[in-house]
């Protein structure tokens, strides 16, 4: 496989992993916008034949790249993106409990999203 490029469809809340000319993995997400503006990771899906290849990986580090371009945080939902925010506290501050509750509240209140 040739370079994963990573591309943020805003409009789609996806962020994907493109990879010889298909999407190889993605990270869907929504921006909270009150209290604070906010990125939500809700799911991160790869597709089987390119587990274990980084991507997903790749996709957590750019969200929160991302988020950084946007001095934004990130408030992750989504257990992967939660649990690799976890080992990697350098690159990933974490969420106040307010921002948590209020994306949590969020998502409940639009269940057909995702």
């Amino acid at each position: 496989m040739s370079e994963t490029e990573i591309r943020d469809d805003r409009t789609a809340g996806r962020l994907e992993a493109v990879g010889d000319g298909e999407v190889v993995g993605h990270i869907e997400y929504f921006e909270l916008e009150s209290p604070a503006r906010a990125l939500v990771p809700v799911h991160t899906v790869v597709e089987p034949a390119h587990e274990g290849k980084g991507i997903a990986g790749s996709l957590a580090r750019e969200l929160y790249a991302l988020a950084e371009r946007e001095g934004v945080p990130v408030v992750p939902l989504c257990p992967y993106v939660a649990k690799w925010a976890e080992r990697h506290p350098e690159t990933a501050p974490p969420a106040g409990p307010e921002l948590l509750e209020a994306a949590k509240a969020w998502l409940r209140a639009h269940p057909d999203r995702f």
